[in-house]
């Protein structure tokens, strides 16, 4: 049988497409290998949100084809979307599959062990080998990304369903409800990779969380590209509320775990809602990107400073001990070291667990890449330090409010000698006395 391994790069919603491709894989008869120089097929899903996000990307393929000179390397995901072309230049790819054919791999992977001929291979379905487009077999004015991936924004399924409740790596699994953006803030080529919002219909979500229950999750991540999105485009309309009511309702589902979700997606109702749910954890995580109006308004995001910390408040109001995170950028066009302080002071006052510091990236094709005023790399990295000692001091901070509280939380696939690594609902990493096996409940004083 065909051996193959799979590497993912990126966000949870990137897991969650890997994680879908592997069950399609594994469903079509091939073999999943751990270790990637045992692997007749390597498949690699890429991020491309940041210009070091395209730079780990070949570096993992060039990674793959010193260990493996023999494999052969299928890139998929937001990179081969965005910029096939780049890719399959690359020694050693074979194919690139944008997200808008990744539904496709299983058959066409079987096409291609079925012909001996390598990238001459006949074609399967309407995708083509990178081979092809890198020995100019195939002329770029026809536009390999069209041919490859399609128009993005026709794609209309999501993908969804990891393989199992757990992989070895991760006890929770993540379910991919939403995909898609329409929002266009001008730092952000998600839209341009992933087209327009999409919400995966209620009774498949609920056919998928059954299933991984089945497997035995005890907690499930529900995660999307704009997750509070959800259900706005479907007929009847729906909403991210309405879709976690009929879960929580409709399966035993332990523990619900919400991923990213815009502020203004945050309303009093969903607050509330969740503070009288306690199968639901305690944790939001609301993309911040900068403390300062102006840079935000050059972001094009729809919220003003005054309006996030509104939704702070709420969450303090009614989830007094949840988990607050938050993403930010440094190094917008023409942020000025004022707007940097305006980003620190606000973030200083306010009750975050963490945060996640983006330093800024041109992407192609996005507004924020034509702006003048781009900040020089030793500057943008020197405010990304700032901002990550303050994380760290944030981080700090939560723990120690947390000190003498009691949670519920899930042992995960890390230990020691003497200790376990388990998961609260409010995002603590807590290491509880003894070995046990990952995914259990266990019920933990914080004491220091």
């Amino acid at each position: 049988m065909t051996s193959f391994s799979i590497e993912n790069l990126g966000c949870r919603a990137t897991q969650a497409d890997a994680a879908a491709i592997e069950r399609q894989l594994r469903e079509n008869g091939l073999v999943r290998v751990k270790a990637h120089c045992d692997a007749e097929i390597v498949v690699l899903n890429t991020c491309t949100v940041t210009a070091a996000a395209d730079a780990q990307a070949r570096d993992m393929i060039r990674h793959i084809r010193a260990a493996n000179v023999g494999a052969r390397i299928l890139v998929s995901g937001c990179y081969a979307q965005r910029a096939p072309e780049e890719l399959a230049a690359l020694p050693g790819v074979e194919w690139v599959v944008g997200n808008s054919h990744l539904a496709e791999i299983p058959g066409l992977l079987a096409k291609l062990m079925q012909d001996s001929g390598g990238g001459s291979a006949p074609n399967a379905s309407n995708l083509i080998p990178a081979t092809a487009i890198a020995a100019g077999e195939m002329s770029l004015e026809r536009g390999p990304a069209k041919i490859l991936t399609s128009d993005i924004f026709a794609q209309a399924a999501v993908m969804a369903g990891p393989a199992s409740a757990d992989d070895g790596e991760h006890t929770r699994p993540t379910l991919k409800i939403q995909d898609g953006c329409d929002q266009r803030c001008s730092y952000c080529v998600i839209p341009f990779v992933r087209g327009n919002s999409r919400s995966l219909e209620p009774q498949r979500a609920l056919v998928e969380v059954r299933s991984l229950i089945a497997a035995g999750a005890r907690e499930i991540v529900l995660s999307g590209i704009n997750l509070g999105t959800y259900g706005r485009d479907l007929t009847p309309r729906s909403s991210l509320e309405a879709i976690v009511r009929r879960i929580l309702g409709e399966t035993p589902l332990e523990r619900l775990r919400l991923s990213s979700i815009e502020p203004m997606d945050v309303t009093e109702d969903l607050l509330k809602f969740i503070a009288g749910e306690p199968r639901i954890a305690q944790h939001l995580h609301m993309p911040l990107q900068s403390g300062s109006n102006r840079i935000l308004r050059a972001m094009r995001r729809w919220y003003r400073v005054e309006h996030y910390e509104r939704r702070i408040e709420l969450i303090r109001e009614f989830l007094p001990d949840a988990a607050i995170g938050a993403d930010v950028i440094v190094g917008f066009p023409d942020e000025t070291e004022g707007d940097f302080e305006e980003t620190k002071s606000f973030i200083e006052r306010l009750p975050f667990a963490y945060l996640h510091v983006f330093s800024f990236s041109a992407r192609p094709g996005t507004a924020a890449a034509a702006l003048p005023n781009q900040h020089a790399a030793y500057n943008i990295q020197k405010r990304a330090r700032q901002l990550r000692a303050l994380s760290a001091q944030k981080a700090g901070e939560f723990r120690k409010s947390q000190a003498g509280r009691q949670h519920t939380a899930l042992t995960l696939n890390r230990r020691g000698d003497v200790w376990t690594e388990a998961l609260t609902g409010n995002y603590l990493k807590a290491r509880i006395p003894g070995q046990h096996p990952p995914n259990q409940w266990h019920r933990v004083s914080i004491d220091a």
